[in-house]
This record gives structure tokens, C-alpha cells and sequence, in this order.
């Protein structure tokens, strides 16, 4: 779903929305701080029949628009500059199927274009206007990186307080039912640790190990590179399962609960704001998971047999 947002650049209010990850921003705001609302369209008009626009929108297509047909655009290109030349922003995306201009009808109705190419616009109103587009659109995304940022690292301190409760239930409610020695607790702990991480992200510590190499020798562990969202759903399980624990819920019952909470959870909170359901990448950056490690054989297991077999191997306590 687009999200709409707004820029004031030099007192004039202009739209962006918001939709796959990408920013388009409106041209037709753009065009009204050079002029009034009735000419407006006239700029956007002489700004896309120019060659250098032409030759410019094909080169951005052609980049990132696998569909784009090529042979209507150089048959623009051939034609763009000659006295009769007309075009416009629909016919461009009708016979080109480009993707990087369309026009919005409705609400915040106008010509919208991807930043790249209204930056490219911002040139035709002045190259002022342009830098101070720019800056703004810079100054926003870096606010809103940083307050990702800070509510991440809030996320994470709350698991990290409600792993504290999650190990007390283990160790007042598993522990002396186990007869286990107390040099092998941890792997209690460990198990119930994993169990979280299977019902959230799919997979156990260790896998995520195999998977990252490269992070996990520089200290970092799967729940470092969580989402917002999955943090926040992270937290909520550790709470519900020591509940769980407590009351005396059957292990093999307690996973079916926990991996459904998690999925319902996951659903809702990635609706209300995709960019918490971005993957974490550094401590300023958020992106998309290029390749997720692969399910864990943990999760069929524990549809067969209420107890994950510990001598599997030493799983870290992620915390």
C-alpha cells in the first residue's frame, strides 16, 4: 500500500509517496513553486518532450525496468527536439510500459516520479530548487533512519528484560523436573532459546551460524539482525512461553502456540509499517534479506516427538 509523505522545499509543500520501497515524488508540486496552478501542467509537458528528458527517462528504464520496450523509446528518442513533437506522461508509460513517471488521479492526484527522476525535474525549475529538494529528501530519510534506529535498540533492550523472566520460568518450572546435572542446564536453556528462534524465524542459532559465518565470527548472532517488528514479536513470545511454562503446557503444545502467536503477530505488524519488517544490516541501515537461512529440521522434529533431541549439539543462548 503507497504511503504518502510530504517535503516543504523553499516554503512550498510537495507530496512523495511511498510504495515498494521506493519514493515517488510529485512533479505537479514541484512545477508549482515555479509558477501557478494553471501552468503547471504546461512545465511537466515541455520538461518530458525535451530530448535530454527523453534520452534520460529511457536510460533510467532501461536500468531498472526489465519490461521496458525499447524500440518505442528510441522511435521517441529519433523524434524528440523536432518542432512537431508532442508527448506527455501518459503516452510515455502506455507505449514504453514505463514504470518510473505515472499520473495519480484522487486525494494527492498529480504526475509522480520516482526520486531519481524528480531530482532530474527539480533542474528544469532551478538548479536551487533542485539542491534544496535534495537536502530535504536527504534530511528526512536520515531522521527516519534514526528513529528506526533508537526504537531497535529499545526493542532489543525489552527481549533482552523479558529473556530474564523467560530463564527464571525454566529454571523454577524445567530444571528440577529434569535430572539433569548442573553443568548441563545450559543446554535446557539453550533448547527453549531455540525453540523461540524456530517459531519466529524459521530456523535454530546454529543454523543462522552456517548460514552467516562471516557475522558470526564478528560476534553477531541472529537476533542482532532482527526486524523491529520482529523484535517486538520476540519479546511478546518470551513472556507468553515462560506463561506457558508455568502452567504446565505440554512442550510440543507450547511450540504450536508459539508458532502460531508469532505468525499472527508477524502478519499484523508488517501491515501497519513495512520498513519495521526490514531486515537489520548495521546499526544505521535496514534492508531486505537477500536470502533467508533455510528451515531447520527442528520444526518437523518437534511435530514428531515432544522433546528436541539436546545431543545434537551445543546451541548459544542468544540473547
Amino acid at each position: 500500500m503507497a504511503k504518502n509523505n510530504k517535503l516543504i522545499v523553499q516554503n512550498t509543500e510537495i507530496s512523495f509517496i511511498s510504495q515498494a520501497n521506493e519514493d515517488y515524488i510529485c512533479l505537479t508540486d514541484m512545477a508549482k513553486a515555479a509558477s501557478d496552478d494553471a501552468r503547471a501542467a504546461d512545465i511537466i509537458k515541455n520538461w518530458i518532450r525535451g530530448r535530454g528528458t527523453i534520452e534520460f527517462l529511457g536510460t533510467w528504464e532501461t536500468i531498472y525496468n526489465p519490461n521496458f520496450k525499447v524500440v518505442e523509446f528510441d522511435h521517441f528518442k529519433k523524434e524528440a527536439g523536432l518542432p512537431t513533437f508532442t508527448m506527455s506522461v501518459s503516452s510515455w508509460v502506455e507505449k514504453t510500459d514505463a514504470i518510473g513517471i505515472f499520473s495519480k488521479a484522487g486525494k494527492y492526484g498529480g504526475t509522480y516520479a520516482h526520486k531519481d527522476i524528480a531530482f532530474e525535474f527539480g533542474a528544469a525549475i532551478s538548479p536551487m530548487f533542485k539542491l534544496y529538494l535534495i537536502k530535504e529528501y536527504q534530511r528526512l530519510k536520515e531522521a527516519e533512519t534514526n528513529q528506526y534506529g533508537l526504537e531497535w535498540n529499545v526493542r532489543r533492550v525489552l527481549s533482552k528484560a523479558n529473556y530474564r523472566i523467560h530463564t527464571d520460568a525454566i529454571k523454577e518450572h524445567i530444571i528440577p523436573q529434569s535430572g539433569y546435572a548442573k553443568s548441563k542446564e545450559w543446554l535446557l536453556y539453550a533448547d527453549e532459546a531455540d525453540m523461540l528462534n524456530v517459531a519466529l524465524f524459521g530456523c535454530t542459532a546454529k543454523d543462522w551460524r552456517e548460514a552467516n559465518m562471516g557475522r558470526a565470527l564478528s560476534g553477531e548472532n541472529i537476533r542482532d539482525m532482527a526486524s523491529i517488528n520482529e523484535l517486538a514479536i520476540l519479546s511478546n513470545l518470551e513472556s507468553l512461553n515462560s506463561t506457558l511454562i508455568k502452567n504446565g503446557v505440554a512442550k510440543k503444545d507450547r511450540f504450536k502456540i508459539l508458532s502460531q502467536t508469532a505468525a499472527e503477530q508477524k502478519h499484523s505488524l508488517d501491515r501497519m509499517d513495512i520498513l519495521k519488517s526490514i531486515k537489520k544490516e548495521s546499526t544505521l541501515t535496514y534492508v531486505n534479506a537477500q536470502k533467508q537461512p533455510q528451515l531447520s529440521t527442528f520444526k518437523q522434529n518437534v511435530e514428531k516427538k515432544e522433546n528436541y533431541n539436546l545431543n545434537e549439539g551445543k546451541e548459544d543462548n542468544d540473547t
